[in-house]
């Protein structure tokens, strides 16, 4: 903790700036920011879920039914364990969690890179996630902090060959959102690759192996028998919602119609930078000798949020948990004097803030 407390502090304070933009910004607007945190949104299916179990639907003019089915359930069984123990409403609960979960999501991150490049770096890797333009959501009642933070810490264990508690946090992760199974992923095919090098599996290594799946399987199934579609129920559920898995076709036709008009050519073209900037970051991790449980686990990551067919906004949400790319950036920064570094992040982090507090008091879901 001596060693990581540099990192967390700074992302403590970064994420503290980010609430006191989005405070006086939502002032100035009209708005709450404690209900743009707790109760908009994503936020407010987990706490129905929360309040009122699964089974809560409601069905849009164009017929298509959006259930609570399609929300995983760690955290509101978090929410209703928080407000079973203290006074916290199911928001804030949710709320409590998130933060709770975005520190340990910090400490994990710290760790990993730490452990591969140095203290720097993992104090570095910690800025950069915490500076992200959509960092905001790491603060809200969202489950982006509490999955980073379990695959996280999944993933050290997997670095360090800790197999059964790797497969019960996967499994963990499972329970979170359906990308879990890139935690699973990542801890399979390091064990794979142990077996191929020791020639031989330890009783740890198959047990964490079993565990890892138990999380996301028994819930796709559970979904399955409830709405009566087998193995394809939970695909169903989603599809309602309008995601699902093209590719990227989807995400390209609407990048596409974004450069054919001038007013929103601009946003086509820094969407193009993006996914290409977030590209070069990833081969940059694999030129570079990643573990395999990080390429692995963030590929995974990167290829759901790109190539899911719905949600377009979102996508730079979604890849919130793909801190891996972040490594590269980080090493490279913990090679400048600490000076230049705090004067970059401290303009990143104001950026982010103001990005952040301007995009919740917006219209759309972040």
């Amino acid at each position: 903790m001596r060693r990581a407390a540099p990192a967390l502090l700074v992302y403590a304070g970064v994420r503290a700036l980010g609430l006191v933009v989005l405070a006086v910004w939502s002032a100035a607007n009209g708005k709450s920011a404690h209900q743009l945190l707790t109760a908009r949104w994503d936020s407010l299916w987990y706490t129905r879920v929360a309040d009122f179990g699964y089974g809560w639907e409601t069905r849009l003019p164009d017929g298509s039914v959006h259930s609570n089915l399609a929300f995983f359930p760690l955290l509101p069984w978090l929410e209703r364990l928080g407000a079973a123990v203290s006074p916290l409403s199911y928001a804030d609960a949710g709320l409590v969690a998130a933060w709770l979960a975005s520190l340990a999501a910090a400490l994990g991150i710290f760790l990993i890179a730490e452990r591969l490049y140095g203290q720097r770096a993992g104090v570095c890797a910690v800025a950069l996630w915490a500076v992200l333009p959509v960092g905001i959501v790491q603060s809200m009642a969202y489950s982006e902090s509490l999955f980073t933070a379990l695959a996280a810490w999944s993933l050290y264990a997997v670095l360090r060959e800790r197999w059964v508690l790797a497969g019960l946090l996967a499994a963990l992760a499972g329970l979170t959102r359906p990308v879990g199974a890139a935690v699973v992923a990542a801890l399979w095919v390091t064990a794979a690759l142990t077996v191929l090098r020791e020639r031989r599996a330890s009783w740890r290594l198959v047990l964490g192996v079993v565990l890892a799946p138990l999380g996301a399987a028994g819930y796709v199934l559970w979904v399955g028998h409830r709405t009566g579609e087998g193995l394809f129920g939970y695909l169903d559920v989603q599809a309602q919602w309008g995601n699902g898995f093209d590719g990227g076709w989807a995400f390209a036709r609407f990048v596409g119609a974004m450069l054919t008009s001038f007013p929103s050519v601009l946003g086509g073209l820094g969407l193009i930078v993006g996914v290409c900037l977030v590209i070069w970051l990833y081969v940059l991790g694999v030129r570079r000798g990643q573990p395999p449980a990080l390429l692995v686990y963030c590929g995974i990551v990167v290829a759901l949020a790109l190539c899911a067919s719905g949600y377009f906004g979102s996508k730079p949400r979604l890849l919130l948990p793909a801190f891996p790319l972040l490594l590269p950036l980080a090493v490279g920064l913990a090679r400048w004097r600490t000076s230049r570094v705090a004067v970059l992040l401290a303009v990143a982090a104001a950026g982010s803030a103001v990005y952040g507090a301007f995009w919740l008091n917006g219209s759309g879901p972040p």
